[in-house]
């Protein structure tokens, strides 16, 4: 059994993947000096990683029911899941290099998302947002990106960045992130309504996640000074508004960020 990984510990990951649809292959197979999957150092999951890996993979699988549901309902449409990418250390997407630095991200051009074993410790001790909700919420956000691609809103969206400056692109990446913030309460309240997972407690933590990660919170945390004209994903105040409006609406027309001209 090749890559330094061997008994329960191997079998029980790639059974997780194999049966929810989640790729965990670049912690099986070691890593190249670029950066890119390949024949280097293995990398042995541990036990937090079997953790992430089996956590991530129940919370995708909710996420392709309640968006099936969903996009029947509302859109009268087919919904095709997205594949969820674990990996250890660094791998590489259709979009480029994807580390623990670059944060848990949405591919549009092989449709995946991207997601280090080790950004729910990060998101814990570093950010300040713990509880398994609040990984759930960046699970359920990244996935949210995959909606607006099935919708065709992130294609047109990029395609109008592309012919933008940069601050004016920035304005709009701000749009497409409290978006899928918003589309993330929409699977909140239809997961509670669907499963009744959802405990006292849990849509705070994902509310906490939400500041946590503003650009602003993010920007004074790194002791820098807050520049709202960098900004790409929204403040504080907008990603906590715009998940919560989700969650009360449960409605994707309710999540036209697009569409105001108050965020």
């Amino acid at each position: 059994m090749g890559g330094g990984v061997g008994g329960l510990g191997l079998i029980a990951i790639v059974l997780i993947g194999w049966m929810l649809g989640v790729d965990v292959t670049p912690l099986l197979g070691g890593l190249t000096g670029d950066g890119g999957a390949g024949q280097g150092q293995a990398h042995e999951p541990t036990a937090a990683d079997e953790r992430a890996a089996q956590f991530v993979s129940v919370t995708l699988a909710d996420t392709e029911d309640v968006w099936s549901r969903i996009f029947i309902e509302q859109v009268d449409a087919r919904y095709e899941p997205a594949e969820l990418v674990l990996f250890k250390g660094a791998t590489q997407s259709a979009c480029g290099g994807a580390s623990a630095v670059t944060g848990p991200f949405y591919c549009p051009v092989d449709e995946r998302i991207y997601l280090d074993t080790g950004f729910f410790t990060t998101l814990e001790q570093r950010l300040g947002a713990g509880g398994d909700f609040a990984a759930a919420y960046v699970v359920a956000h990244e996935v949210a990106h995959h909606v607006q691609q099935e919708l065709g809103i992130l294609a047109e969206a990029n395609r109008t960045r592309a012919r933008m400056n940069e601050a004016d692109s920035n304005a709009v990446s701000v749009r497409i992130e409290l978006q899928a913030d918003c589309y993330s309460g929409i699977w909140a309240r239809a997961a509670e309504a669907q499963f009744g997972s959802i405990e006292p407690g849990d849509i705070a933590e994902a509310m906490n996640a939400a500041r946590r990660i503003g650009d602003d919170a993010l920007q004074r945390g790194s002791g820098g000074a807050v520049r709202p004209e960098t900004f790409t994903h929204g403040t504080s105040d907008q990603r906590e508004a715009w998940f919560a409006r989700g969650y009360e609406s449960g409605d994707i027309v309710a999540c036209d960020t697009f569409g105001t001209d108050r965020l």
